[in-house]
């Protein structure tokens, strides 16, 4: 979908459908894989875990469970989402596979919709939530950010990439455009409800104010109906969050249908989400560093072509 404001906000709003693929790391699962006569199979197991880098800074629980439990809601691709065969695949279960082998744990991810994953976590349901979920200090505090209202402990967040709201056009025909302004008197599609639908909405009164022609927004009910109305030449630009632009970019038409146009605006932090005062914060941050120094994370980012989101430093609580 376009810019996906269910990422600023509690509400989650309606998003495209999946497809993708996803091998979640294998080198370091804690099921044992010895003899099954051997009664000790599941401690051998854990021992080859312990072998990982960062196995000792894991909390307990984890240690001897051997796997994290993530809360997801899949269908956002390429952040995470479904391939054919209904494997999960995506930039967040990718740098997952990478978290792992540091931490000699797997990392599972569960299904849920976006906005009862917090609630999930606190519920214990889940160890971590990992969905592109935005750090913001309303869910840091545990506010609800339509009401203002206090509504549970609130979370830590382990930052891990930066996502704003990018403009895409048919490929060679910018027509100009490299700036929200440029779109006075043009024609632009988004998803209905979408930080991209909102932006859109505002800048056209802009354009109003100024003297200029109006942008003729066109919203649809998802992000693949949107680009298929601007592939066709039914308008001059889209916009939807960056990671989900410049996924079409690299995808549709085998990379030859879009381009993306001028600089992300409105960007803020995707962030692992960790339940307030838990050991496994930390531990997330010291693998997301490490892979940042090993070169696994550049390796992921680059796979999904959004190297502009790419993060030098695991920062704790770094929304506002």
């Amino acid at each position: 979908m376009t810019a996906r404001s269910t990422r600023r906000t509690a509400v989650a709003k309606s998003r495209i459908a999946a497809v993708g693929a996803i091998a979640v790391a294998g080198t370091m699962l804690l099921t044992a894989c010895g003899d099954q006569t051997d009664s000790g199979s599941k401690k051998t197991g854990t021992a080859e875990a312990s072998k990982a880098p960062l196995f000792d800074q894991l909390p307990q629980a984890i240690q001897d469970k051997g796997v994290i439990k993530v809360g997801s809601d899949i269908a956002y691709p390429p952040v995470e989402f479904k391939d054919k065969s209904g494997k999960t695949v995506g930039i967040d279960p990718d740098l997952a596979d990478a978290l792992g082998k540091q931490l000699g744990v797997k990392f599972e991810f569960e299904n849920g919709t976006f906005d009862t994953l917090l609630t999930g976590l606190r519920s214990k349901r889940y160890d971590i939530a990992m969905s592109a979920m935005t750090d913001t200090k309303d869910r840091q505090n545990g506010v609800d950010g339509d009401t203002g209202k206090k509504v549970g402990e609130g979370v830590d967040f382990v930052d891990y990439f930066t996502a704003g709201v990018s403009i895409y056009t048919k490929k060679g025909a910018d027509k100009g455009i490299t700036t929200w302004s440029d779109l006075c008197g043009k024609k632009m599609v988004v998803q209905r409800g979408t930080v991209s639908h909102d932006l859109a909405k505002a800048e056209s009164t802009k354009c109003t104010e100024a003297g200029k022609g109006k942008i003729a927004i066109e919203a649809f009910d998802n992000d693949l109906e949107a680009q298929t109305r601007l592939r066709g030449g039914g308008a001059d630009a889209g916009s939807s969050d960056f990671p989900v632009a410049a996924y079409a970019v690299k995808t549709s038409g085998g990379g030859n249908d879009f381009q993306l146009v001028g600089e992300q605006v409105e960007a803020a932090p995707y962030g692992i989400a960790v339940a307030k005062g838990n050991e496994l914060t930390k531990a997330l941050q010291a693998a997301l560093d490490a892979i940042i120094k090993n070169g696994e994370y550049d390796k992921v980012i680059a796979k999904w072509g959004v190297q502009a989101g790419a993060v030098e430093e695991a920062k704790l609580n770094g929304g506002s």
